[in-house]
């Protein structure tokens, strides 16, 4: 979804036989990565009751989920847990920039010669 340079995404749940962007079977959430800080939204009775079903999540939608704190609600709730005090963030901050260590010896190196 979304255009060229303004990427929108749905999580969805679909069969394994179908293929990648095509028939699913139903819409579960959205992330939209473009905002500051990026949102992500999931119905969590619809993903809670396709997971009880036997869905397996893909590895990024699993990660976006642990960022909002979905898949430690979702253990606790299975293991027979209170989670009514357990709020599921919609935002997502933003992760440090990973530096290139090439780079950062470089600046070391003429630091410690002058």
């Amino acid at each position: 979804m979304g255009t060229k340079k303004r990427a929108f995404f749905r999580v969805v749940a679909a069969d394994s036989r179908a293929p990648r962007d095509g028939r699913f079977l139903e819409t579960l959430g959205r992330y939209n990565p473009i905002t500051v800080p990026a949102r992500f939204t999931i119905e969590e009775d619809r993903v809670t009751e396709w997971l009880n079903n036997g869905a397996q999540m893909s590895d990024t939608v699993k990660s976006l989920c642990i960022q909002i704190g979905f898949v430690e609600k979702y253990e606790k709730a299975k293991r027979g847990e209170d989670v009514s005090d357990m709020v599921i963030r919609t935002e997502i901050s933003e992760r440090k920039k990973k530096r290139k260590k090439t780079k950062a010896a470089a600046e070391e190196a003429e630091g410690s010669a002058a």
